[in-house]
């Protein structure tokens, strides 16, 4: 959709690797050996997506940048962060005229390929500099992309840990329908299949049926 993408990772290996595999598929993909040369390389206000494990990573990785970053520019955690951790973050940059956004990010390995669905949350403006982006990348339903600004804050965050619940909630109902269905109802692993299928057909359609 006309972006360019430029990427680092500590391990340079890693880098050549998702270079390698988007040239495959004719994908804008630049990478980067240095993180400040990757920072040097960055349109004015900067964009960058962090996508880390939650937790003490995402401020050794942002400790990093800060020194490079300019008021404006914008820090994404696309990695599912404890809300209050966000909140805290966005006081730590903000002091630096730096924006953090929490975004939460759903879809697993379908999404990865072909388009999650976003919960960013944070400050307005710095939403409104990645609304292109990021409706460009999410997934698409009749309704049009799947994301929209959540809220100030940590928003995005609360909103993805609401949305874990209900899923976790989902699955544990699932397990336990087909446990009692096959211990005290006596079907089969293939009967089981078929019931869920069925179940699939009607107003219970969903991912975690399918699956």
């Amino acid at each position: 959709d006309g972006f360019t993408i430029r990427v680092y990772n500590r391990t340079y290996s890693k880098t050549e690797e998702a270079v390698a595999v988007a040239s495959q598929h004719k994908y804008p993909l630049i990478g980067h050996r240095d993180l400040v040369d990757f920072l040097k390389s960055l349109k004015r206000p900067r964009r960058v997506i962090m996508m880390l494990t939650a937790g003490s990573a995402v401020e050794a990785v942002a400790e990093q940048m800060l020194p490079h970053l300019e008021p404006g520019d914008i820090l994404i955690d696309g990695g599912n962060e404890w809300y209050e951790n966000t909140e805290r973050r966005q006081k730590w940059v903000a002091e630096k005229g730096i924006h953090w956004v929490g975004m939460g990010v759903s879809g697993g390995e379908e999404g990865a390929r072909h388009g999650p669905s976003l919960m960013p949350g944070g400050p307005r403006e710095a939403f409104d500099a990645l609304q292109p982006i990021l409706e460009s990348i999410a997934a698409k339903v009749e309704d049009g992309p799947c994301v929209t600004y959540i809220g100030p804050g940590a928003a995005g965050n609360y909103v993805k840990m609401v949305h874990n619940g209900i899923e976790y909630g989902d699955m544990q109902l699932l397990a336990d329908s087909y446990d009692l269905l096959h211990r005290l109802g006596g079907l089969g692993n293939e009967d089981l299949a078929a019931t869920f299928a069925e179940w699939n057909k009607g107003e219970l359609n969903s991912f975690l049926i399918e699956i």
